[in-house]
C-alpha cells in the first residue's frame, strides 16, 4: 500500500544519529544520503526518509499521527525503544508492553523523535 514515509527534520544531523541508532537496533543500515540532504533508510522492503522541509518553514509533528515500525521479537522493540532515549527520543505513553485491543496481542513502545513526530515499535505477541 505504502511506496514510502518521509518526516520532516529541522536538524538533520541530529535527526541522522536518532535514527541511524533506531535503524541499527533493528537490524537495518545507516542512512544513505541524498545531494538535497534527505536521510533515505531501506530496510525490509520499506523506505523512510527523513528531510528538510522544502518549502523553507520549520518541520512541523503531525498531530494525531503516529508511523510504525514492524519488530521481530519483544527484544528488538525495547532494543529500538532504549537505542532511541539514548540518542534525543522521548519515552511517550505507557512503558513498552503487551498491549491488547481489537487487533490482539501487541508488545508496543512508543518514542517521540527529537522533532516531535511520535514513532511506534510493534511486535505481534501471538
Amino acid at each position: 500500500m505504502f511506496s514510502h514515509i518521509m518526516v520532516g527534520s529541522n536538524d538533520i544531523a541530529r535527526s541522522k544519529k536518532f535514527y541511524d541508532a533506531l535503524s541499527s537496533s533493528i537490524g537495518g543500515p545507516a542512512a544513505t544520503q541524498d545531494d538535497k540532504g534527505r536521510l533515505i533508510y531501506m530496510h525490509n522492503d520499506g523506505i523512510f526518509i527523513v528531510t528538510p522541509p522544502i518549502d523553507g518553514k520549520p518541520a512541523t509533528a503531525a498531530n494525531g499521527g503516529t508511523i510504525g515500525v514492524a519488530c521481530s521479537s519483544e527484544a528488538q522493540v525495547n532494543a529500538w525503544h532504549a537505542a532511541g532515549v539514548a540518542n534525543g527520543g522521548k519515552s511517550i505513553e505507557d512503558p513498552p508492553g503487551i498491549r491488547e485491543g481489537g487487533f490482539g496481542k501487541l508488545y508496543l513502545a512508543y518514542l517521540r523523535d527529537p522533532d516531535g513526530n511520535k514513532l511506534c515499535a510493534l511486535h505481534r505477541a501471538g
